[in-house]
């Protein structure tokens, strides 16, 4: 069964008034994290390339008396832009102290289909803005003496799954683009880490991937019941937020149910 972000959960009191990044802000596991992060009272912005849903998300955290986080409509292929987007929340709203890099797009694709100019696009949709949005917020969380950088991958890199290598490639690149970042930005007392999320029921896995073969197999290969949802990843991002995590760099933290 679902839940969201109205039930009992953890409170972080080191994450009120952090200003907190979050990329594919709008639907999914990022419209979690912004409600979540805003939920502990952080000043949240962040960039989707979806307006409407955007939208939507502002408005249900004004309904629920939260801050109103900051969004702005931004294509993360656009790397100059998303530079230039960070240096300039970094000024007017203050440093940035927590980055999820959340945004990808995991479309199916078989080897025969792929084209040079669809591997660089999905290398670029799933992978490269992670590397500069942590190279622009690093300086901000350096001038205040540390911060966190949560960069999402998936368990995907570990089954190898056959059906999107363009998006597992990715995704096992992220793991190594966060052991490097943890070594490089550690002696500022920044620390890097990722999450692996399993099958996370969003509308948009429910919609186009999960049917009865789908529903069988997550009860074959998860050790726990159930399903995974936003939330259960929002939470994880939060505790790598706060200052409760504050020894922990360099780590893969996978939610998956007990998948792999």
């Amino acid at each position: 069964m679902n839940y969201d972000i109205m039930d009992d959960g953890a409170r972080y009191p080191t994450l009120k008034g952090k200003h907190v990044f979050i990329t594919g802000g709008g639907s999914g596991i990022g419209k979690s994290l912004v409600e979540h992060f805003a939920h502990q009272g952080a000043k949240v912005s962040f960039v989707d390339i979806n307006e409407k849903a955007a939208f939507a998300v502002l408005s249900g955290c004004l309904a629920r008396g939260w801050e109103r986080p900051e969004f702005k409509i931004l294509d993360l292929r656009d790397v100059e832009a998303l530079e230039a987007h960070i240096a300039e929340l970094g000024e007017r709203r203050g440093p940035i102290n927590v980055l999820v890099n959340n945004a990808g797009s995991d479309d199916r694709h078989t080897l025969q289909s792929v084209t040079r100019e669809y591997f660089d696009d999905r290398i670029a949709v799933n992978l490269r803005h992670q590397l500069f949005a942590a190279k622009a917020v690093a300086p901000q969380m350096q001038s205040v003496g540390g911060g966190s950088i949560i960069n999402l991958n998936s368990i995907t890199w570990v089954e190898g799954d056959g059906d999107c290598v363009c998006y597992v490639t990715s995704k096992a690149a992220v793991h190594g683009l966060t052991r490097a970042l943890a070594r490089e930005l550690g002696p500022h007392s920044i620390r890097v880490n990722s999450i692996a999320p399993g099958w996370v029921m969003t509308e948009r896995q429910v919609s186009l991937w999960l049917n009865e073969a789908g529903e069988k197999q997550i009860d074959e290969r998860q050790v726990l019941p159930g399903r995974l949802y936003p939330p259960d990843i929002a939470r994880m991002a939060l505790w790598l937020g706060a200052d409760d995590s504050r020894m922990c760099s360099k780590q893969n933290f996978v939610v998956d149910a007990g998948w792999i």
